[in-house]
């Protein structure tokens, strides 16, 4: 079977999933959730960064957060052992964004920007720790539940995107229509509470802490968002907690650890100096990457991806990343529907 039908029947399989999951009430499974992520990975690995440096070295930070998590009561139920296997990927995605998500799967994202705005390890990890909590929460089950009719038009669209470009360029269009649909249906209203988020604060520290890091430089990085001037609107009009509520909780957390926390440190997956030089290697990679009209979509996808995470206000160019991907997602719409059916027999 060829990969555009492959892909075709897939984004209609999902379709049906979806319709199926409304109609009976309940939260999506976790087999549908990385079903999903795996289809939207597929839909950005344009940027995904494949250097083996850069790419090993977020694989061992992410290894030793989800080896601390590993620890906690959870990880004994067997139901949640897919959350600790060698599956689980970190990738650094090429883009001028500062942001980093995930999708609930086994996939969790930091943008190059992000990376590269880090001035330590303890920086980054904070990030990773915080976004692999959302996995451990499955915050991100919760929010499709929530924002399921998106979904349902989102996966149909990989199936327009299909039909509307035939047989020479199906696979093409449909992998655009289907990524851009499932950034539709994150980005479509706030993808994370209010508890959310502080619960992916909580644990996120927790598993940094018990991997090693220095719990006084959680909150660094949200300290440094803030000396961006990243900490705007009003929190109580926010579905998301302000960035300097969220270093104040942090600083409270450390302060709360036993003595015995010491004994927790451990050495850096990198040394300073291996940290900035990993930097400057991803600076290059990431010129060398290609510049077409595939990568182009993909950034804007990355563009339009929720930062509540990192940022709660909505940026400009987050606005209108959403409104080109939704632009797009009805010309394959409409496209699809100009095409001749097929008759019967």
């Amino acid at each position: 079977m060829c990969r555009p039908l492959r892909f075709a029947r897939s984004a209609m399989a999902a379709v049906l999933l979806i319709l199926v999951t409304l109609q009976a009430g309940c939260m999506p499974s976790d087999r549908s959730v990385i079903s999903q992520a795996e289809q939207f990975n597929g839909g950005i690995k344009p940027a995904i960064v494949t250097d083996s440096q850069i790419a090993g070295y977020m694989q061992r930070v992410g290894d030793c957060i989800i080896a601390a998590a590993k620890t906690t009561q959870q990880a004994n139920d067997p139901n949640n052992a897919w959350m600790f296997s060698k599956d689980m990927q970190f990738h650094i995605v090429n883009s001028k964004t500062l942001n980093a998500f995930t999708t609930g799967g086994e996939h969790m994202y930091v943008y190059n920007e992000l990376f590269q705005q880090c001035k330590t390890e303890d920086e980054l990890a904070a990030v990773m720790a915080h976004e692999f909590a959302h996995v451990y929460c499955r915050h991100v089950h919760q929010g499709m539940r929530r924002q399921y009719y998106t979904l349902g038009a989102a996966a149909a669209a990989g199936g327009a995107g299909y039909l509307a470009g035939g047989k020479e360029k199906g696979g093409e269009y449909a992998g655009w229509a289907a990524a851009a649909a499932m950034a539709a249906g994150q980005f479509i209203g706030m993808s994370y509470t209010r508890s959310d988020e502080a619960q992916a604060d909580d644990l996120g520290f927790r598993f940094y802490v018990l991997a090693g890091w220095d719990p006084n430089r959680f909150p660094d990085f949200f300290q440094h968002m803030i000396d961006l001037g990243y900490d705007k609107g009003n929190e109580m009009l926010s579905d998301h907690p302000s960035l300097s509520s969220r270093v104040q909780t942090a600083k409270q957390e450390a302060a709360k650890l036993p003595p015995t926390a010491k004994n927790w440190r451990k050495p850096a997956v990198a040394t300073a100096t291996e940290f900035r030089n990993l930097q400057l290697r991803a600076q290059q990679v990431a010129k060398t990457m290609p510049d077409d009209q595939s990568l182009q979509k993909t950034q804007q996808i990355l563009a339009a991806m929720p930062r509540g995470c990192l940022t709660p206000a909505i940026h400009e160019d987050q606005k209108q990343a959403e409104a080109a991907i939704m632009r797009d997602v009805e010309q394959a719409q409409k496209s699809a529907e100009k095409q001749p059916k097929k008759k019967p027999g």
